[in-house]
């Protein structure tokens, strides 16, 4: 079974400096039948204009995965960390028992538009930590890269729950398989592109819940982008 979340039907927060569609309830957009998928709670596409972003806010028992898709993040946290995220870059930060952080577009000139998604924890009070890794380009061609599990296998980062996030870039015409075993669930979220899963026609921004399919056929109608979460 493959239900389709068009990008069109997300929730909207248009401000001056930000762009934001959610295909899950968040803030002030509430759908009571879009409450997130298994373990995923939160996934946003975001595009913040040159300078501009959030302030410091907190959050607590949450795992927060950014990943970016044009542009380049400033992040700075309670924890000491002030990294600058970049395409090809991947970031996990470990809310628990509380983080403050403020999130701001680094350039002054160019747009960034990245994806903030939040996975629930296996556990609340988990302490909070923060990971970040490049996960470049070749290595997402045509295949299923790993970039985010509970066991951090083949160089992953860790994430506090019993999923696993993949991505990939498909060259027009290209087709990629994703075996799933009878007990697990996948969202597939495409980040930009078209792309046909098992015959369904998905566009730039929509995603789709996928249960009780055995395998899925992703075959990409134009050069696409895409992630892919494998949940219990």
């Amino acid at each position: 079974m493959i239900i389709r979340r068009p990008a069109e039907e997300r929730g909207r927060t248009a401000l001056d400096w930000l762009d934001s569609r959610h295909s899950f309830s968040f803030d002030r957009y509430y759908d009571p039948q879009q409450m997130g998928f298994r373990h995923l709670r939160v996934l946003n596409d975001d595009r913040v204009k040159p300078g501009a972003g959030f302030g410091m806010h907190s959050h607590r028992d949450m795992e927060i995965i950014t990943y970016i898709l044009d542009g380049a993040l400033e992040h700075q946290d309670s924890l000491g960390n002030k990294p600058v995220i970049r395409p090809g870059e991947v970031q996990r930060m470990t809310a628990g028992t509380g983080v403050t952080h403020a999130e701001f577009n680094h350039s002054q000139s160019e747009p960034v538009h990245f994806l903030q998604i939040w996975i629930l924890p296996e556990r609340r009070g988990l302490p909070p930590s923060f990971e970040q890794r490049a996960f470049p380009a070749e290595g997402k061609r045509g295949r299923w890269r790993l970039i985010a599990a509970r066991d951090a296998r083949d160089g992953a980062l860790s994430v506090h729950q019993d999923a696993a996030l993949y991505a990939t870039v498909l060259a027009r015409g290209e087709a990629l398989t994703h075996e799933a075993a009878p007990d697990r669930h996948a969202w597939l979220q495409v980040a930009r592109g078209a792309v046909t899963v098992n015959g369904q026609s998905f566009g730039a921004g929509d995603g789709a819940a996928i249960s009780q399919e055995d395998s899925l056929v992703v075959k990409a109608l134009e050069p696409s982008e895409l992630l892919l979460f494998d949940l219990a």
